[in-house]
């Protein structure tokens, strides 16, 4: 298909069926039911149809509520406009029925965010070029006519539609019909079959893991629908290859719409216990792999941007494979990418000096300064040696030696990592050797999640990450004045990990809290980023001029989603594809909560609920498998009465009410 430029062309009408669209050919892969039917699937935002119709018809430009949908809508005159309000974020290919009482023009134009609904669609083509605009269909006469929007024009993002009719000839257009083919996880025929679930007794926590759960589902897109670069001065166009196969997961739904591996960071164990889409995680991870330089790194961003020149997404990936092969023992993926695995490990390994890792390549996720014995890259560097340690062991291509190599390259930085970087006085580490005032949001929740700290120190740095929240989240310090629920996904599964509860579900609720239910926002998908004075302003000091560029639906911002499961749930897997596990619940203030997911072994869930005099839990895991639990105990100190089916339990008191139960299922009571 030649590409002509969305904003001088009059489109032709198409009489092409939603059957014929170039993902509806892909093989159904995915699942095709739900793991875990129950009552929470009201809470799932996914359509139950891959066709749409928008929910309710508003008025341009107050956006007032006309009518619900569906109806004829008519555009009685020159200029007039009718906004289509789907209810929630989608995304794919709009199909118009209309009649007319003779020839014009109609216009699509599209928008995440409330804000931003007019006849020129939000940002997404680059934050340097210019307007989206809108893309136009031609009216030859009177009659009933269809237009079908082409391929290359595909919408990634949008929860408004504007139709608007422009004609000198007086003629009228009334709208029949608006029809929406969902593009994004085209492997699956059922959206709604997500292999893991959440339940708790609060209502906003449960759309939040929904809401990232949706969010993810939209970033995983047919490998041929990539935003094309070079980016057009003007308009859009999404036709451009990511990698291989027929899903991958991009960094979100409107834009970029490439792979980026440090969003895979938050991404991937979101996926794992929610959406259980792999498959677009192992496209995503093996187009870095297939296009990994010569010497040895990795790009920041996959094809078609290919973006170079930085050592944090360069770790991100070995990261992202290490997820990978826990959450599925893909040895083929491993084996066949073993070699560059090593050497993309010996490139950033080499990197150290007088015990620190000096960055050279130096772009990141945005934070202000990078370069040098940066603390962020140290500790992400410090997480990359302990999980290549492991990944080492997963395959008979590695040396014996190798594994304990990097553990010993990871002990060492460690120890640098605390003499060198950590800063007493202020109960943080500073950003770099060379910039010690600054105490950064990211490499401090780095080091309390990756174990770099523990006891008293953890402890004392938690508390020191909240001298940055707002009433809407925190303000990292390297990037002031913006909230990142990207690295805020970090610092809530800091919190957690070190049994902050109340603080961790403070900052969940103060930041997607914040957003979930936002009147401007999509109130289904989660935002990239946003100001601390509540406007969609993210990153304006960078550059970003139009702030309809930020992306209400960003796969990074996903955190909420694994960290309720794995620490309010308490479900996690410790060994590859869960032979073992653990359950180590927190409470808060909640009353009860339950997750489960999937994996090639089979099914795991639990969940638990207080009750008078305690609580109760349930377990159900795979035979053949082994978990350690840990519970919260009643009294600190005291040992609590444990039953486990019935019989009185084999637990000891440490960290809590503390025992080991191959797999299986389990009601258990502690009074």
């Amino acid at each position: 298909m030649r590409l002509l430029h969305p904003l001088l062309l009059a489109l032709s009408f198409s009489l092409e069926t939603t059957a014929q669209r170039c993902w509806r050919q892909l093989t159904c892969t995915g699942p095709s039911a739900p793991s875990f039917p129950g009552p929470w699937d009201v809470q799932n935002f996914a359509p139950a149809s891959r066709t749409l119709q928008p929910k309710r018809i508003l008025s341009l430009p107050a956006g007032a509520l006309l009518s619900q949908y569906p109806g004829p809508a008519p555009l009685s005159r020159n200029g007039s406009a009718l906004v289509f309000d789907f209810g929630l974020l989608v995304g794919g290919l709009i199909t118009l029925t209309y009649t007319s009482t003779g020839p014009g023009r109609i216009g699509l134009a599209f928008s995440e965010a409330r804000d931003y609904i007019g006849e020129w669609s939000d940002a997404s083509n680059g934050r340097f070029r210019g307007p989206d605009g809108a893309v136009y269909g031609t009216v030859n006469g009177g009659g009933r006519g269809r237009y079908v929007m082409p391929d290359w024009a595909l919408r990634g993002g949008f929860r408004y539609l504007t139709v608007f009719w422009t004609t000198g000839a007086g003629a009228r257009l009334e709208v029949q019909d608006v029809e929406l083919e969902i593009a994004f996880q085209p492997t699956w025929a059922d959206l709604r079959a997500y292999q893991g679930y959440f339940h708790c007794s609060d209502r906003m926590l449960n759309r939040i893991w929904y809401a990232g759960a949706y969010t993810l589902q939209t970033n995983a897109v047919p490998t041929n629908t990539g935003r094309m670069v070079p980016m057009l001065n003007r308009g859009w166009a999404n036709n451009a290859t990511l990698g291989p196969g027929d899903s991958i997961i991009v960094d979100g739904a409107k834009r970029d719409r490439a792979v980026w591996p440090g969003d895979m960071g938050v991404a991937v164990p979101a996926s794992f216990v929610s959406t259980g889409d792999l498959e677009s995680v192992r496209n995503a991870l093996q187009v870095m792999f297939d296009y990994q330089n010569k010497d040895g790194s990795f790009p920041e961003a996959g094809p078609p941007l290919l973006q170079q020149n930085s050592d944090t997404y360069h770790m991100w990936t070995l990261i992202g494979t290490y997820n990978y092969m826990l959450y599925t023992d893909d040895t083929a993926f491993l084996d066949k990418n073993w070699a560059k695995f090593q050497r993309a490990v010996a490139y950033i390994a080499d990197k150290v000096e007088d015990g620190l890792l000096h960055v050279s390549g130096t772009r990141d996720w945005a934070r202000w300064g990078q370069g040098g014995p940066n603390a962020e890259a140290n500790m992400i560097l410090y997480h990359t040696l302990t999980t290549a340690a492991l990944v080492a062991t997963w395959t008979s291509r590695a040396p014996p030696s190798l594994a304990q190599s990097y553990t010993v390259q990871a002990s060492a930085l460690r120890t640098a990592i605390n003499a060198q970087l950590y800063d007493p006085p202020f109960n943080s580490f500073k950003d770099n050797t060379t910039r010690t005032a600054l105490h950064p949001q990211d490499a401090n929740a780095l080091a309390i999640l990756f174990n770099i700290t523990s006891g008293p120190r953890s402890a004392g740095i938690s508390t020191s990450l909240t001298k940055n929240w707002t009433p809407i989240g925190p303000s990292p310090p390297e990037l002031p004045g913006n909230i990142s629920p990207f690295i805020t996904s970090f610092e809530l599964a800091a919190h957690f990990s070190i049994n902050q509860t109340a603080r961790a579900l403070d900052l969940l609720r103060r930041t997607w809290g914040w957003y979930i239910d936002h009147p401007n926002g999509t109130q289904s998908t989660l935002i990239e980023g946003y100001r601390t004075d509540g406007s969609w302003g993210y990153r304006r000091e960078r550059g970003y001029k139009d702030e309809s560029y930020v992306s209400h639906a960003h796969g990074w911002s996903a955190g909420p989603t694994s960290a309720l499961t794995h620490y309010i749930a308490g479900l996690d897997v410790i060994e590859r594809l869960g032979r073992r596990w653990s359950v180590r619940p927190q409470f808060g203030d909640l009353r009860f909560a339950e997750a489960g997911f999937v994996t090639r072994l089979g099914k795991f869930r639990t969940g638990w609920r207080k009750v008078e005099g305690g609580y109760d839990v349930e377990i159900e895991t795979p035979v053949g498998t082994e978990g350690d639990v840990v519970l919260p105990v009643l009294s600190a100190g005291v040992m609590p009465t444990v039953m486990v089916n019935g019989a009185a339990a084999r637990a000891r008191l440490a960290a809590g009410v503390e025992m080991v139960l191959p797999g299986g299922r389990y009601n258990i009571t502690v009074r």
